[in-house]
């Protein structure tokens, strides 16, 4: 007889008195100890071992709790709900929300069992004073600088899609950590739970590839785990955007060059004729330029991939293995570990280009700023930048653990050709950004808590109850574009 937790509640009776074991439990540790009994003190009416396997196990091997888990409770998770965490104390689920969830999560989501994480959104740096830019790195620099941070991380925005990447050691793993029986070794997961690749193959093959760069780097016996749980950037953006490229972005570029083309062209002519044209045909060749350069922004971020050598896997956050979330590691830390496993295959791991800035060194801040301007003049997305604790905790609760700052020709997809046009820039800079701030922050703290939780061995339930929350809160109404 072997004791097995259940929804937090485990039976350390092992049978002392049968000549069994005697099992105490250390709380909140939750550390078992045994000692084999000296002798049977009572003949039991059957054999104890007759029937361990059954008790705490279903026929697969799965343990108790595993087995429990199969079945998820939709109560659990529907209507409004107040999810207690560590971080953010208190955070509401708006009832219609959950619903929303609920119709990706059942519809489109992976199996539950694998889903421990979803990352949050992340806030755009506060509006810029400077002239003919929407975002820079100074109001970055003044957000954390006003709460007392003196060193930040700059990490160069990857332009690609984020990717949650779940690898364990070996199939046996799999299935002693997560319950989980002829599904590989891993998943590759979007923002919204999704399987990342329609292409199991290449799925199977890249998550094979980090297995053994894994092993080369000795991660495993390092952290002494048997699973990883990283947060990354895959690229090219193409890869996973090919719908929006065709169904948007390609579109409105068509059409603006083929339709200002027509109208510079017969603005051409008229010119010729009279000078009265004049101001209006330079007018609409500044749109056709700007048009091109639309083009431009999002063609750089698109490659062909025929294989798995033309994808480049970023990884940007170790977040848990067996026993530890790692968000009390700086994430100076965290680009260290990282960059050591890249080494070990830099055909398919990109280590994070980053800067470290000293927020009351003028020099250090120019640095960074430079740093972000040639990032984004070679045709980059931006930097994020990030207080140098994962988590940075005050008495109103955490700061934000991630501001990004995106480059004046990156936004120009977001925003459209002409955003940067002085009209149109004035009035983009009115956009407020407190609710998404919101919004990451309480994102952020149900990440952190469904980690904790299935580290704790937390009974799946709770774990998505969290999960769920960061699905719910992206259907908020919050500006798209920031």
């Amino acid at each position: 007889m072997e004791p097995a937790w259940l929804n937090n509640t485990i039976d350390i009776d092992t049978g002392c008195v049968y000549g069994g074991k005697l099992t105490a439990l250390r709380y909140p540790e939750r550390e078992l100890v045994s000692v084999k009994a000296l002798k049977a003190y009572r003949e039991p009416s059957k054999p104890l071992n007759a029937d361990t396997n059954k008790e705490n196990s279903d026929s697969n091997g799965l343990t108790a709790q595993q087995t429990h888990d199969d079945v998820l409770n939709i109560a659990d998770v529907l209507g409004k709900r107040i999810i207690s965490t560590r971080l953010y104390k208190k955070i509401s689920i708006r009832e219609e929300n959950a619903i929303a969830a609920l119709e990706v999560m059942s519809r489109f989501a992976a199996n539950p069992k694998w889903l421990i994480y979803l990352p949050p959104t992340m806030s755009p740096v506060a509006t810029s004073r400077q002239p003919g830019l929407l975002e820079h790195p100074a109001e970055a620099f003044d957000y954390y600088r006003a709460q007392g941070i003196k060193t930040v991380m700059c990490e160069e925005k990857h332009m690609g899609s984020r990717v949650v990447v779940i690898v364990c050691r070996d199939k046996a793993a799999v299935k002693q950590r997560f319950g989980i029986t002829d599904e590989g070794i891993g998943i590759c997961y979007t923002r919204t739970g999704r399987r990342f690749f329609s292409d199991s193959e290449l799925e199977i093959a890249m998550l094979a590839r980090l297995n053994k760069a894994l092993e080369t780097t000795k991660f495993w016996d390092t952290f002494e785990t048997d699973w990883v749980c990283l947060d990354c950037e895959l690229m090219p953006w193409s890869a996973k955007a090919q719908g929006l490229l065709r169904q948007q972005y390609a579109p409105v570029g068509v059409a603006a060059k083929q339709g200002l083309s027509a109208a510079v062209e017969s603005l051409e002519k008229a010119a010729k004729r009279s000078t009265e044209v004049n101001d209006l045909l330079a007018r609409y060749q500044q749109r056709i330029e700007l048009s091109h350069k639309y083009i431009d922004a999002y063609r750089h971020y698109c490659w062909p991939v025929t294989e798995l050598n033309d994808l480049k896997l970023a990884p940007f956050h170790i977040l848990a293995t067996e026993g530890k979330v790692h968000s009390e590691r700086p994430h100076k830390w965290h680009m260290q570990q990282i960059s050591h496993i890249a080494e070990a295959d830099p055909k398919l791991l990109l280590a994070t280009q980053h800067k470290i800035v000293e927020l009351e060194d003028d020099t250090s801040c120019a640095a960074g700023i430079q740093w972000w301007e040639t990032l984004t003049s070679n045709g980059g997305e931006g930097m994020v930048v990030k207080s140098m604790d994962f988590v940075h905790q005050t008495a109103r609760g955490p700061l934000q653990p991630a501001i990004k700052c995106r480059g004046p020709e990156y936004l120009r997809i977001i925003y459209g050709p002409e955003y940067t046009l002085p009209e149109n820039l004035e009035r983009l800079k009115q956009r407020g950004i407190g609710r998404k701030r919101s919004l990451a922050l309480r994102e952020f703290s149900l990440g952190i808590e469904s980690l904790e939780r299935f580290v704790a061995n937390a009974p799946l339930r709770q774990v998505h109850e969290c999960v769920f929350g960061v699905l719910a809160l992206e259907s908020e109404p919050v500006d798209p574009r920031l």
